[in-house]
């Protein structure tokens, strides 16, 4: 117990010096392990090694790539454009309605890039321009892309709920099902965050201009194909036709049908996409395999296990065990980004759940949820420091103040789905 907390001290300390996080956690997995074994540093490297081994030749795992294959190929082909027009042409005439456009769009390019900071990048440099010209406030505008933005971790497919499948070994298939209906009613909550920011003051976001109806039905016919391709590959993951590597891959085949019916593709651009995926795809797998060197130095230190017995003795009700987990989450949001934050914690957690005799698909949602809302947390606020890097010219604290609204809306949203735990299990239930 004591080595392995003293092993997750210089974890925190690695991080706070800048190590990357992949490296981290297999440097400390790695000694740690040795440690508990009177430094046999032998035991440590054959554990190490065949995590790596079984990690890097697991064909399940293929999924990531074609995931992110498919959501750069689509990029690329101008989707989000598309995407933006259809959200503007029903929404824009709505008092604040292009900051809803912007939500609504973002839920949608959420659902083929699987990304929470690519869909922020993406979405400033399409939305922003167009909020400012009809004279929406920075803070609204900004807010609405940063909120918007965190859906790209739990809207299907999503590479963060594939990390956690892995680290916990439960069903893709069952937590993409799980993340529909929460990722859903976050773009709702969004919604109405935004209609009450234009009920307190309407001049952050006046209306728009009304699109005449055959417009409308153009810009639907714009993303028939990627819509189809998100039915395609979601649906068939649902109704069980394909299993989730299977679906990636003919996500990543029709992605490359779309980009090139759109003439979006050349040699050199197709290199370029396919350097970035694989640039990508090797960040994440580094991650993973550190990831579960760690993990194997947490399990043979016991560590959830003594937590379990010291819960155990408090003798409380499993929901105050989770609220004081979500607290710790939200805790770590504050000066931890996303992924990390994920990844120290879930090797430890996720027994615990597990011996309370908690749903871990349902607490994978709900972990994600906590993870969506540090992404718009101060001071650290990834999908914040993103946008502000893309729009030079709006600080930091007006996106934060801004993004007040949104950030309670999370909050009430984990709480239902915290209380209420069939919003997240009654699809995986039916299917």
């Amino acid at each position: 117990m004591t080595i392995a907390l003293i092993g997750f001290a210089v974890l925190m300390l690695l991080i706070l010096l800048r190590m990357p996080i992949a490296f981290a956690m297999g440097v400390v997995g790695f000694i740690g392990y040795a440690a508990l074994g009177d430094w046999n540093f032998n035991g440590a490297l054959t554990v190490s090694a065949k995590r790596l081994i079984d990690t890097a030749q697991d064909y399940g795992l293929s999924v990531i790539p074609m995931f992110i294959l498919m959501g750069n190929l689509l990029t690329r082909a101008g989707m989000s454009q598309e995407l933006y027009r259809v959200c503007h042409a029903f929404l824009g005439h709505y008092r604040g309605g292009l900051a809803m456009a912007t939500v609504a769009a973002c839920g949608c390019f959420s659902a083929i890039s699987g990304s929470s900071l690519a869909t922020s990048a993406t979405m400033a440099k399409v939305a922003m321009p167009a909020m400012r010209s009809y004279g929406y406030s920075d803070g609204l505008a900004s807010a609405s892309i940063a909120a918007g933005g965190t859906l790209g971790i739990l809207i299907p497919p999503s590479v963060i709920l594939i990390i956690y499948g892995v680290l916990t070994e439960q069903s893709i298939r069952d937590l993409f099902a799980a993340g529909f209906i929460p990722g859903i009613l976050g773009i709702f909550f969004y919604l109405l965050a935004t209609k009450y920011v234009v009920w307190r003051k309407p001049s952050e976001g006046p209306k728009g201009e009304k699109v005449p109806f055959n417009e409308k039905i153009t810009a639907l016919k714009s993303v028939t194909g990627v819509v189809g391709l998100f039915l395609l590959v979601i649906g068939g993951i649902y109704l069980g036709i394909f299993t989730p590597t299977e679906a990636a891959g003919v996500g990543a085949g029709g992605a490359f049908l779309i980009a090139l019916y759109r003439r979006s593709l050349s040699i050199p651009v197709l290199k370029e996409i396919l350097i970035d995926t694989a640039r990508t795809s090797t960040m994440l797998f580094g991650v993973i395999i550190g990831a579960l060197i760690y993990s194997n130095f947490v399990n043979r230190a016991g560590l959830p296990n003594e937590l379990v017995n010291w819960l155990g003795d408090w003798d409380v009700e499993p929901i105050f065990i989770i609220l004081a987990i979500i607290g710790i989450y939200i805790l770590l949001g504050t000066v931890f980004e996303s992924l990390s934050m994920l990844l120290l914690t879930v090797p430890i957690f996720y027994p615990l759940v597990a011996s309370l005799g908690l749903d871990l698909v349902w607490f994978g949602i709900v972990v994600v949820v906590v993870t969506e809302i540090s992404l718009i947390t101060p001071p650290v606020g990834l999908n914040v420091f993103v946008l502000s890097s893309v729009v030079k010219d709006i600080k930091t604290s007006t996106i934060f103040k801004g993004v007040t609204p949104f950030w309670c809306a999370d909050i009430l949203r984990l709480l239902l789905l915290i209380f209420i735990p069939a919003l997240s299990l009654w699809l995986p239930s039916i299917l």
